[in-house]
């Protein structure tokens, strides 16, 4: 399908495994033009895509029954010239570098607002997607860092602390803290 044909298509496959955030990006992107079907997994999102052929996926990163990224090279099968951006709430640049590989127009770290999503999605083929409005500051990304490697290591500070390289105590401080904006 041409780049022409493909702008007039606005069939948009929203694949995430949780519920309320689906819902809620589905009727945002809805209200921005598209024509959506949600999934929420991969099973679920390869009979949407094989029934729809969207011209538009947004995929999250981990799902309950698969792995998003494994996801692309099936959707593009169905149809090659799909845009997909892929979400995530567990970002880290191999998975960064993964996602462009596999041929995705854009890799987005959760939450990520309905008009950071279709600015990405809707990006000419040349051309970059405009910043984040509002991005996480350097201190929430490395708070979310820690964050995630602390409930990866079942919530154990010590085996945390060894991981990040860091001081139990420092450890702690960090963990008894609210999140900074």
């Amino acid at each position: 399908m041409s780049d022409d044909q493909n702008a007039g298509s606005r069939t948009l496959l929203i694949v995430d495994d949780d519920p309320p955030f689906r819902i809620r990006l589905g009727r945002a992107m809805e209200s921005r033009g598209f024509s959506v079907q949600l999934a929420e997994g991969v099973s679920d999102a390869l009979t949407h895509a094989r029934a729809m052929k969207p011209a538009y996926a947004i995929v999250d990163m981990r799902l309950d029954d698969g792995y998003g990224l494994d996801l692309v090279p099936a959707l593009r099968e169905v149809r090659p010239d799909i845009r997909i951006v892929v979400l995530t709430g567990y970002g880290n640049i191999a998975s960064a570098v993964s996602a462009v590989k596999t041929g995705v127009v854009d890799y987005l770290a959760k939450p990520a607002d309905a008009d950071t999503v279709a600015a990405a999605l809707l990006a000419g083929e040349d051309e970059a997607p405009p910043p984040p409005d509002n991005p996480m500051s350097a201190d929430r990304v490395r708070w979310e860092h820690i964050q995630r490697v602390y409930e990866l290591c079942g919530r154990n500070v010590s085996e945390t602390a060894r991981r990040l390289d860091m001081h139990r105590r420092t450890l702690q401080r960090i963990l008894a803290k609210r999140a900074p904006r």
